[in-house]
């Protein structure tokens, strides 16, 4: 792929990066999530429509916007939640999802309707909490007693697969799979506690007199951090997901300075260029064919996602949620896309996947990430309008 391509189908993607909030803010209606203007935006641009981009021209770039995706997520998890009995919950409700996937997967592929039986029924218990952050972020839902919950199913539901797809997919021996899975967790330990070996020297005074200035310290060692990740895990075999996730984790308990600085400045970075790139460059290998072919695939399983995923929670957060959050929970952990764009991709690359179910599944995805966040906005939103007209209680 040559240097011209490349600016050029940058510049395609950088385009429709900076016109998704303005149209954002220009459609009339309920506020579509961004996520869902940059895949559209990706399949116009894309060489099934307009032909202007290549996802192959940016690949490298839209991987490391995956790695920011899942750095950010990682970074929102507080470990103590699966002492609590959010992280709790939310292991059980992941549980209860793979038995209700394995059993229904099953029954479609006896029928023939699937092939790649362990891809699919992992991604129909994800959760997409990187894409959903920034729309919790905006619509003030990470708060609370909620929050908390949220978090932790979201954690689990992103989380978990990536370690089965490690286990499962990644490796051709699963016993090497579990040991590479140890190794790059036991590196993510080490890293860790690796600011404990240093405090004191001369090391963490250069970081903290560096951060605001040209030379950037904090910022510059947490992308070599998520760098040095990626590059483990790609290299054990494992899903550049896992090292990003890991990253984030790590880049919690060590994180030097001023945090909310380094915060602020992962934001603008990730949500600013990366993230959004990766966003357009899948909406760029979306299959639009494969999904107006079988349009019903696309419905059957965004129909699965719910049931399998969400419905669960209606049930299992009872006496940890009313009746209106734990709707909002079915809907929110029900939003699925970055893992199983990762999952069709691995499906298609081995074999295993029917073309027609990789672009049907990433094509449920992007509908839950339409539908299912949406819908769980205005619900708060009404639910923030009743209790703010309900008579105040006697005093």
């Amino acid at each position: 792929m040559d240097l011209a391509r490349g600016l050029e189908t940058l510049l395609v993607a950088a385009a429709v990066a900076a016109l998704a909030p303005v149209l954002v803010a220009l459609l009339p209606g309920p506020r579509i999530p961004q996520v869902v203007v940059l895949l559209a935006g990706g399949v116009l641009v894309g060489p099934q429509v307009l032909g202007w981009a290549d996802r192959a021209a940016i690949d490298l770039l839209a991987n490391v916007g995956l790695g920011f995706l899942f750095l950010l997520a990682g970074y929102e998890l507080d470990l103590h939640l699966f002492r609590e009995r959010p992280g709790r919950v939310a292991i059980v409700a992941w549980l209860v999802t793979v038995g209700l996937a394995a059993a229904l997967v099953g029954v479609l592929a006896a029928a023939g309707l699937v092939r790649a039986f362990v891809p699919v029924a992992l991604g129909l218990t994800t959760t997409a909490l990187g894409t959903l952050l920034p729309i919790l972020r905006d619509n003030d839902m990470l708060g609370g007693r909620f929050g908390r919950y949220l978090l932790a199913a979201g954690a689990v539901g992103e989380l978990f697969p990536v370690f089965a797809i490690a286990v499962f997919l990644g490796a051709s021996n699963k016993f090497v799979a579990l040991l590479s899975l140890l190794a790059v967790g036991v590196l993510a330990l080490v890293l860790s506690f690796a600011p404990r070996l240093v405090r004191g020297r001369r090391l963490e005074t250069v970081l903290r007199e560096g951060e605001g200035s040209t030379a950037q310290t904090t910022l510059r060692w947490t992308v070599l951090l998520l760098l040095v990740l990626l590059v483990v895990a790609e290299e054990f075999g494992l899903d550049v997901v896992l090292g990003a996730f890991l990253a984030g984790i790590v880049l919690r308990r060590w994180a030097p300075g001023d945090v909310e600085a380094l915060e602020e400045k992962l934001d603008a970075i990730g949500y600013g260029f990366f993230i959004p790139l990766f966003f357009v460059a899948s909406g760029m290998s979306l299959d639009i064919r494969s999904i107006a072919e079988a349009p019903l695939r696309l419905l059957a399983f965004f129909v699965l996602l719910l049931v399998i995923r969400g419905v669960p929670a209606l049930f299992l957060y009872r006496r940890d949620l009313p009746a209106i959050q734990r709707v909002q929970m079915m809907l929110l952990t029900a939003t699925a896309l970055p893992l199983l764009v990762a999952l069709a991709e691995i499906g298609l690359r081995n074999g295993t996947m029917l073309r027609e179910n990789a672009a049907a599944l990433v094509g449920a995805g992007v509908l839950s990430v339409l539908v299912f966040p949406m819908a769980a906005v205005v619900v708060e939103r009404r639910r923030r309008a009743a209790t703010a007209a309900a008579p105040p209680g006697p005093e």
